[in-house]
């Protein structure tokens, strides 16, 4: 009776040791509790022999996978049965709805790697019993008594049903496609078995107050200190942050002091690359520049470049390339230069004539007097062939505030021109006025500024200005370096690509 079910594909579990073999059954021995299994596959993998047999006292399981229909052949050398051979699958047999037959396919879960049946294969065939096929449960009984008496040849419960029917009577037939499709999908997500699910939920907590968070992080950190890596950040430490023109890495240590006077400064600034500029009193600045004159910086050159390095910031205050633009005719600035007849005014002058030849709507406000200095005359005589207009009195000058106002009125020599009525009118005028005020090298005292800045512009080194200034630029008027060494300075130029910086109150 045992041969019977020779030609039918098994797996059999031996073990962890063994591991689980796959083929189909060529003999069966009832007198030395035998079974042999042709071109067999071991974990899923074919074997070398084109047979193998396994006693009963070393099979765990045996599970029938595929039962063979009448007209399959029992032949164990039938090569392409057993390589089109669909493991994993097992048969359940069980009477249909209409009394027709039944539909025999459920894959099967096992914990050894198996062959994946193609889709082609599976999708489109299913397996039904007519009635005339049918036999009882104790006829299927005797067919498998001789196997179930051995160790180890054990059935699943759930293989087959109180109705199940005789292994040679099975037929193929095709069904839809749609429904083959949708029956094979859920087979695969849904076939295992519900007995493999564990009774018990997984305890969370308990597995959780297992794992000691405190104690592992203090192991870490023993690690990095004894193994000279970085510690692990606190949340008191702030990461160091860099500005958009520094670099994080450096090729050599930058010497911030570049910079010594020889007098101890009253006032120091920095600037934005955190360069030390010291400042300088009056009367080392003067040295400097009758130093600088005397090896040929002659007052014209002065002057001609601090009215460049003037009207460039000047131009950059009143709006730059968004406001001087030649689309913006009806948005042309108005600045108001007031001048006084020295050296300072001439300054002024020398940035009122390149402003003018930038489009900007200058107006010039200087005193009139008998006679004049050279450099002023000469300004003057230039300033004359641009659009700029002059001014002499104060009742001139615009109602209406405007875009700049240019203070050039105080020096550092002549202090009885503050006593002037005309002086004190323009600086009324000033206050009165809600236009920013930028200065041009202004004096050091604070009682000989009458007009409160918002800038102002230092001339080489600056000097110990005081907080009615307002805010410190220093612009390069090209003295040489070894003017600088001459004087007893130790100089090396803080602009970089600038003529005009800004420096900060240290």
């Amino acid at each position: 009776m045992a041969t019977d079910w020779l030609g039918s594909i098994v797996s059999i579990n031996c073990g962890e040791s063994l591991g689980v073999y796959q083929g189909r059954v060529s003999a069966v021995d009832q007198v030395s509790q035998t079974i042999s299994l042709t071109r067999p596959f071991h974990n899923g993998v074919k074997c070398l022999v084109p047979e193998v047999t396994f006693r009963a006292g070393d099979i765990t399981e045996l599970k029938i996978l595929e039962i063979p229909g009448p007209g399959d052949s029992r032949q164990c050398g039938d090569s392409q049965q057993m390589d089109t051979a669909i493991p994993g699958v097992s048969c359940q047999v069980g009477p249909s709805q209409n009394g027709t037959g039944k539909v025999l396919k459920k894959p099967m879960s096992s914990s050894a790697p198996q062959n994946i049946p193609r889709r082609t294969d599976m999708k489109n065939q299913d397996f039904v019993i007519s009635p005339q096929q049918q036999c009882s449960k104790s006829y299927m009984d005797r067919h498998m008594e001789t196997l179930s008496q051995s160790k180890g040849f054990r059935r699943r419960h759930n293989s087959w049903s109180s109705s199940s029917r005789h292994p040679n009577q099975v037929t193929p037939k095709k069904s839809g496609l749609k429904n083959g499709q949708m029956k094979s999908k859920d087979d695969e997500c849904f076939g295992d078995d519900i007995d493999e699910i564990p009774d018990t939920d997984f305890d969370f907590e308990g597995n959780l107050a297992l794992f000691d968070k405190a104690a592992v992080f203090e192991e870490i950190e023993t690690y990095e200190r004894r193994s000279g890596t970085r510690s692990r950040g606190t949340p008191s430490e702030k990461p160091a942050r860099y500005r958009h023109d520094e670099n994080i890495l450096e090729s050599e240590p930058i010497v911030y002091r570049r910079i010594v006077v020889p007098q101890n400064p009253h006032k120091e600034f920095c600037t934005d690359s955190g360069l030390v500029v010291p400042s300088v009193s009056y009367e080392l600045h003067k040295k400097l520049l009758a130093v600088a004159e005397k090896h040929g910086l002659t007052l014209e050159r002065r002057l001609e470049m601090t009215g460049v390095c003037a009207s460039q910031m000047a131009l950059s205050l009143l709006g730059g390339p968004n406001r001087l633009n030649p689309k913006n005719v009806h948005q042309r600035p108005t600045v108001a230069l007031l001048c006084g007849p020295h050296v300072k005014g001439a300054q002024g002058i020398s940035c009122g004539r390149h402003l003018s030849n930038h489009d900007v709507h200058v107006i010039l406000f200087l005193p009139n007097f008998v006679k004049m200095l050279e450099s002023i005359t000469n300004e003057l005589n230039l300033f004359s062939k641009t659009q700029g207009q002059q001014v002499s009195s104060v009742k001139d000058l615009p109602d209406t505030p405007v875009d700049l106002v240019i203070n050039c009125l105080d020096c550092h020599e002549n202090a009885f021109l503050r006593d002037q009525p005309w002086y004190k009118a323009v600086v009324d005028w000033a206050n009165q006025n809600r236009a920013p005020v930028l200065s041009i090298d202004p004096p050091i005292s604070e009682m000989e500024l009458g007009i409160d800045a918002k800038w102002s512009l230092a001339l080489g080194l600056p000097l110990p200005l005081g907080e009615r200034a307002g805010r410190v630029y220093l612009c390069d008027i090209g003295i040489p370096q070894k003017v600088f060494q001459e004087v007893g300075i130790n100089y090396h130029s803080p602009f970089g690509c600038k003529f005009v910086i800004p420096l900060h109150s240290t």
